[in-house]
C-alpha cells in the first residue's frame, strides 16, 4: 500500500508551520497535525509558549519607550505632564499598552491561519495522536492512519516548574500564561525566579512599567553562561533601575496571607503580590508514543544525530534550545535541515557554528560561539581578546547609548572563535560576526569592511581592527623592522 504523504509534519510552532509550508511549495504532499481539538485552540493554547515571546518583545518595546521618555531630560527635553519613576502606568495607558502587545501577536498569528495553510495545499488534521507501529509505521489522529515516508516532530517547549512547598496553592505566572492572565492593573511588586534569559528580560520590563521587583537566583550571579564581565553589567543595569538581586538564594516556602502572597528565600520573608516562574523550559513530547517506534528520548528530548535524524531514521526531530536558552530561530533553522533530509536524501548536516542569538534586555546582549573562558580553556595563549566600547563609537554618542561593549575572541592566525556585544542594537551587529564565521572567514575581513559613519555598526570594525593593533604590539621584531625602513626613508628624503 503506498504512503499518503511524503512528510508529515507534527507540531505548530512557526517550525512546523514553516517547514510544512516549505514541504507543499516543493510540490511535496504533506500533512500537519497540531495536536488539539481546533486550530485556532491550538494557536491560542500549544504555541502560547512561543507566542509569549512575541508578547513579551511587545511589552519590552512598551517598558523601552517608557524609560526613554522619563530619561528625557538627558536629551535637553522636558516633559512635565508624563512621569512614572514613582509608581506605575496609569490603567489606561497599561491597557493600550497590553492591547497594542495583543494586536502584534494577532497580527503574527494571522500569517499562520488555517485558510492560509489550506490555500498553500498543507492539509491540516487537528487534534491529539500518537505513532504506532503496526501494521504499518504510522501517525494515528482519530482513528486516521498517517502514513508517510518520514516524520517531522516540531513540537514546543513548556515552562519546567520547580516544587516549592505552598507554590501551587499561591499561583504563579510564567511566559506561556503572561499574556493570558495578566490583569489590566499591573501588580505593583513581583518576585522573579531564575537566572537566566527570560527572567533577567521580564524583570527590567515589570520595573520599567512602574512595578517594585525582587529576582531571586539561585547561583552567584545572572547569566551564568556568559563571561563574568557581560553578566555583571547586565545585573548592574537591573539594579541601576531599580530590581532588587538576591544571588545565592533558595526559594523555599510560599504562602498566601490574606491578598498577599509571602515568599521564604533564604533568610528573608518577603511580601510581594505576584510571582513569575523563569527557570527554564523541557520539550513537550508526552502521549506521542515515541518508545512505541523506537524513538529514544535522553534528558535534553529527543536523541537525534547530526542529521536531525531520531533512533528511528524515518522520523526527524527539531529542538529550540542553544547553549541552555530557549530560541524559536534555532527550531526553524533545525527544521529547515530537517526537512531537505526527509523529503530527498538524508546528507545535509547542522552546524551550529557561527548561530548568534540575543537576549532582549536593555543594553541588548548578542552571542555568536565561544565565550572567553571557553576559548581560553580550549586554545590558551593562542587566543587574542579584542574589545571595544560603545562610548568610543559616534553613532552611540549621539543616541545616548554609550553603554556597552564589544568583544571579539581570534586565535592569533585571525581566526574568530566567538563575540559578545553589549549595547544598543547588539542583535544586529552581530549577524556580521556570525556570517564571517560560518563562510570561515578571518577577522582581517570585518576589519577591512568600510562601515557607514556614523552608525553603530562602526563598533565591528573598530573592535576587528584591534587584531592588527595588538600583533603589532606584540611583535617587537616588527616594530623594529617598521622604524628602520621609515629612518632609511627619512634619510633618503633629505
Amino acid at each position: 500500500m503506498a504512503v499518503e504523504f511524503d512528510l508529515v509534519v507534527i507540531g505548530n510552532n512557526t517550525a512546523a508551520i514553516s517547514a510544512a509550508v516549505a514541504a507543499a511549495r516543493l510540490q511535496a504532499r504533506v500533512a500537519l497535525v497540531t495536536l488539539q481539538l481546533d486550530f485556532k485552540t491550538n494557536l491560542e493554547n500549544a504555541t502560547k509558549l512561543e507566542l509569549s515571546s512575541i508578547y513579551n518583545q511587545a511589552l519590552t518595546q512598551v517598558a523601552q519607550f517608557a524609560y526613554k521618555i522619563d530619561n528625557a531630560a538627558n536629551y535637553g527635553i522636558y516633559l512635565e505632564d508624563y512621569s512614572h519613576k514613582s509608581q506605575s502606568l496609569s490603567h489606561n495607558q497599561l491597557t493600550a499598552a497590553w492591547e497594542w502587545a495583543k494586536g502584534v501577536v494577532s497580527t503574527i498569528e494571522e500569517q499562520h491561519s488555517l485558510a492560509v495553510l489550506a490555500s498553500l495545499g498543507v492539509d491540516v488534521v487537528a487534534g491529539n495522536g500518537e505513532f504506532c507501529r503496526q501494521p504499518h509505521l504510522a501517525f494515528v489522529v482519530r482513528n486516521r492512519h498517517l502514513r508517510a515516508r518520514n516524520y517531522l516532530i516540531a513540537t514546543n517547549s513548556r515552562p519546567v516548574i520547580p516544587y516549592i512547598d505552598g507554590l501551587e496553592t499561591t499561583g504563579y505566572f510564567t511566559a506561556a500564561n503572561f499574556q493570558q492572565s495578566l490583569p489590566q492593573k499591573l501588580p505593583q511588586s513581583w518576585i522573579v525566579i531564575g537566572s537566566g534569559a527570560a527572567a533577567t528580560e521580564i524583570s527590567q520590563v515589570l520595573v520599567r512599567l512602574g512595578a517594585s521587583v525582587t529576582l531571586i537566583v539561585r547561583g552567584a550571579r545572572i547569566l551564568p553562561q556568559e563571561d563574568v564581565e557581560v553578566s555583571q553589567l547586565v545585573q548592574a543595569q537591573l539594579e541601576a533601575e531599580g530590581v532588587c538581586i538576591l544571588t545565592e538564594t533558595k526559594v523555599e516556602h510560599i504562602k498566601r496571607i490574606d491578598h498577599k502572597k509571602w515568599v521564604l528565600a533564604g533568610n528573608k520573608a518577603i511580601e510581594v503580590d505576584e510571582i513569575f516562574l523563569a527557570v527554564g523550559s523541557q520539550p513537550n513530547i508526552e502521549g506521542l508514543n515515541l518508545e512505541g517506534v523506537g524513538v529514544k528520548i535522553n534528558r535534553r528530548g529527543i536523541q537525534l544525530n547530526e542529521k536531525l535524524q531520531t533512533t528511528n531514521p524515518r522520523i526527524y526531530g527539531c529542538r529550540d534550545v542553544i547553549k541552555g536558552y530557549q530560541f524559536a530561530f534555532l527550531a526553524d533553522y533545525e527544521a529547515k535541515v530537517a526537512l531537505k533530509n526527509a523529503l530527498f536524501f538524508p546528507i545535509y548536516k547542522v552546524n551550529y557554528r557561527g548561530i548568534p542569538w540575543a537576549i532582549s534586555t536593555d543594553p541588548q546582549l548578542a552571542r555568536v560561539g565561544m565565550t572567553e573562558a571557553q576559548a581560553i580553556r580550549r586554545y590558551g595563549k593562542d587566543v587574542m581578546v579584542l574589545r571595544q566600547y560603545f562610548q568610543s563609537v559616534s553613532k552611540a554618542v549621539i543616541m545616548g547609548e554609550t553603554t556597552g561593549l564589544c568583544k571579539i575572541l581570534v586565535r592569533r592566525n585571525g581566526e574568530i572563535l566567538g563575540a559578545v556585544i553589549i549595547g544598543a542594537e547588539a542583535g544586529e551587529l552581530i549577524s556580521a560576526i556570525a556570517l564571517a564565521m560560518r563562510q570561515k572567514l578571518k577577522i582581517s575581513a570585518i576589519a577591512d569592511l568600510p562601515h557607514i559613519s556614523p552608525t553603530l555598526s562602526e563598533i565591528v570594525t573598530q573592535t576587528a581592527a584591534e587584531w592588527n593593533n595588538l600583533r603589532l604590539s606584540n611583535n617587537t621584531f616588527l616594530q623594529n623592522l617598521l622604524e628602520n625602513f621609515f629612518n632609511v626613508r627619512r634619510s633618503w628624503s633629505s
